[in-house]
C-alpha cells in the first residue's frame, strides 16, 4: 500500500483491509489497529482462525454499521491439506492421530469426493472453534477437557476445486463459500468420506465479495503509515 496517502478520519468511518499474520487472532489485529488510530470503535467482519492468514476486513467509526453486510458476502480461501491423518483441531495446531495410508487415493477419487461437498451442505463446526455452547466458546470448554456437542448448520459451498495434488501429503484446493462455512470441517469431512482422514496444513482467505487480499495492508506497513502521518 502507498505510504504517502493522507491519513483519513477514522472516526467518520473507514473500511480497512489487512493480511492477518499467522498466529494472530482476529481480535489481535483489531486491538493493534485500535491502538494505532486511537479510537475504540473498530470491529472485524468475519473471524479468521489464529493459524490462518489472509484477508481480514476491519471497519472503523460509522463504518462499523456495515460489518453485518460485509459478513454476508461470499468468501474465497486457498487451502493446503494432508490426507491420511486427523487432528483434534482439524488443523496443524494439534499432533496427528488416526494415521492411515492414503497413497491409494487418486486425483480422480479426490476430485470426486470434493464434488460431493459442493452446494448446500450440513456441517458441524470444529470443537476447537468460537461457536458458543451454553454461553461459552466451544474451544474454551474443549481445552478444559469438557465434552462439547455442536449442532450441524447449513452452509453453501459454491466451489471446492483441486488445484494441485503432488502427493497425499499435500493437496491444494480453492474454496468459495457462504458465511459461516468452516473450511476445517469441510476438509475433515472430506477425509472421512474418503476413509483416510484429512486436516488443514495452511489456510489463506483471498477474497470477501469484491474485497481482495492483494489490496490489503501488511500490519508493519500500516503502522509505519500511521506513525509517519503523525510525525508530519
Amino acid at each position: 500500500m502507498e505510504l504517502s496517502l493522507p491519513i483519513p478520519d477514522f472516526q467518520a468511518g473507514q473500511t480497512l483491509l489487512f493480511n492477518k499474520p499467522k498466529g494472530w487472532t482476529s481480535f489481535d489485529v483489531v486491538k493493534k489497529v485500535r491502538g494505532l488510530i486511537r479510537i475504540k470503535k473498530v470491529g472485524h467482519a468475519g473471524t479468521l482462525d489464529p493459524l490462518a492468514t489472509g484477508l481480514l476486513i476491519l471497519c472503523t467509526g460509522k463504518h462499523t454499521k456495515q460489518i453485518n453486510q460485509i459478513q454476508e458476502l461470499e468468501k474465497e480461501y486457498e487451502v493446503v491439506f494432508k490426507l491420511g491423518a486427523t487432528t483434534a483441531s482439524y488443523d496443524a495446531e494439534f499432533p496427528e492421530e488416526h494415521i492411515r495410508d492414503a497413497s491409494h487415493i487418486s486425483r480422480e477419487q479426490l476430485e470426486a469426493g470434493m464434488r460431493e461437498f459442493a452446494g448446500e451442505i450440513e456441517q458441524v463446526p470444529p470443537v476447537f472453534s468460537a461457536v458458543k455452547v451454553d454461553g461459552q466458546r466451544a474451544y474454551k470448554a474443549a481445552r478444559k477437557g469438557k465434552s462439547v456437542q455442536l449442532r450441524p448448520r447449513r452452509v453453501q459451498v459454491y466451489a471446492f476445486e483441486l488445484l494441485d495434488y503432488p502427493s497425499p501429503a499435500e493437496a491444494q484446493a480453492l474454496v468459495r463459500c457462504s458465511k459461516g462455512t468452516y473450511i476445517r470441517s469441510l476438509v475433515h469431512d472430506l477425509g472421512q468420506r474418503l476413509g483416510v482422514g484429512a486436516y488443514i496444513r495452511e489456510l489463506r482467505r483471498s477474497r470477501i465479495g469484491h474485497y481482495r487480499l492483494e489490496d490489503a495492508w501488511e500490519i508493519p506497513d500500516f503502522e509505519a503509515w500511521i506513525k509517519s502521518g503523525r510525525a508530519g
